[in-house]
């Protein structure tokens, strides 16, 4: 086993990509904690950064283990930025957190609010003045998972509106869409695991 770990072979090759690998497993995990933080899942955090941590550590021993070994600086570089990009790959897709959408729309909104109240979406109107003239605002806090599904109400009732979505940190009380549970513990705290298709 030694012998092999002294090949060429190992050190130009095989090193280099586990480090790499290490390096992509501990960065996503970050992103992942990060948005975790973000969001207030504080029991959740400290679990990923003892691994993120761990992970990062086995990285960087092999690096001081092989200083002469330029090839394991390429490993990391590389695992550092697909780690950051499979991070975000990730985060777009977790459905964690709630959102409030805000839509200003120009036209006849009513078939729009009816619609969102129809599909159990709670929804707050308000009468405001725009550049252009009188406009509705209208303000619904989702679930994130929920969040495409409301999105596709809106583009169809009014393709044209303008709206903005925001991260919430917290909710008191409020009225949100009947939830169905998927996926049992895995599928609550990863909610992308279970995706609707």
């Amino acid at each position: 086993m030694n012998e092999w770990m002294s090949t060429d072979l190992f050190n130009w090759v095989i090193l280099p990509l586990l480090i790499a690998m290490a390096r992509i497993m501990d960065v996503t995990v970050g992103t992942i904690r990060l948005i975790f933080v973000s969001r207030g899942y504080k029991n959740l955090a400290p679990i990923l950064g003892f691994i993120e941590v761990i992970i990062w550590l086995l990285a960087i021993s092999q690096i001081f283990q092989h200083l002469d070994n330029f090839m394991c600086y390429i490993g990391y570089g590389a695992g550092f930025a697909a780690g950051n990009y499979i991070g975000i790959l990730l985060a777009e897709k977790m459905t964690l957190g709630t959102v409030v959408i805000r839509i200003i729309a120009k036209k006849d909104t009513s078939d729009l609010i009816q619609s969102l109240r129809n599909e159990n979406y709670g929804v707050t109107v308000v009468d405001a003045e725009g550049k252009a003239g009188m406009v509705k605002i209208i303000f619904s806090i989702v679930k994130r998972k929920d969040l495409k599904d409301a999105l596709a109400i809106v583009n169809h009732h009014n393709p044209h509106a303008f709206y903005t979505i925001e991260e919430v940190q917290s909710v008191n009380e409020g009225y949100f869409r009947a939830q169905n549970p998927k996926g049992g513990f895995i599928g609550k705290i990863f909610p992308f695991v279970s995706m609707r298709k």
